[in-house]
């Protein structure tokens, strides 16, 4: 049976995600928020964080609205509100200084897949430190799929369907940053116990 995490604390943050991104694409403000390099160059830093909370249109929102969806599910009681908001933030940071860093050619940028790919990861280790092995079958999944979608290239019937090229660079970058961030917490513990 599944054992979903309804409890306030657990529902907050994702439910206040998704009213936060629905009333972007409902303002259409993605022209204003969205990652684009230019206007992050003259001086517009917001956009490294607001581009991941707009969307190139109403399916794409409502995909990434089931990937916040699917992670509520699978690790929701990982996340407190705090926790949530530290990794929504230092995630999005992640991904938008890679871009901008490695894959100047992104010039514009929209959607919360990186940071969804990021927050999975931070679950799956989390889940092989409770001793679920399922963790490493979801985190060695996500790696597996980033690598086919390196090699295969964005799906274009994805693309059609969200209206924009899959930044299949955003979900490798979310999911190192996950990893790497994860990594950096792990070390604090650590630092703290010696």
């Amino acid at each position: 049976m599944l054992n979903l995490p309804i409890q306030r604390h657990y529902l907050i943050s994702p439910l206040l995600l998704l009213l936060i991104a629905a009333i972007f694409q409902l303002l259409d403000l993605g022209t204003l928020l969205q990652y684009n390099t230019n206007q992050i160059e003259q001086g517009q830093l917001w956009r490294m964080i607001t581009g991941h909370f707009v969307h190139s249109n109403i399916n794409h929102l409502l995909l990434n609205s089931a990937g916040i969806a699917l992670i509520w599910a699978l690790h929701g009681e990982y996340y407190r509100p705090s926790f949530y908001a530290q990794l929504l933030f230092g995630l999005s940071l992640c991904i938008s200084l890679g871009l901008f860093l490695f894959y100047p050619q992104t010039a514009i940028y929209v959607g919360l897949s990186g940071v969804l790919h990021g927050m999975i990861i931070v679950g799956a280790i989390i889940d092989t430190q409770k001793g679920h092995r399922s963790g490493y079958l979801l985190f060695f999944g996500v790696w597996g799929k980033i690598v086919f979608e390196h090699l295969q290239g964005p799906n274009l019937e994805l693309s059609d369907l969200i209206d924009a090229r899959v930044a299949i660079e955003s979900h490798l970058l979310g999911a190192f940053a996950g990893s790497c961030y994860w990594l950096v917490v792990l070390l604090k513990k650590q630092k703290r116990h010696n």
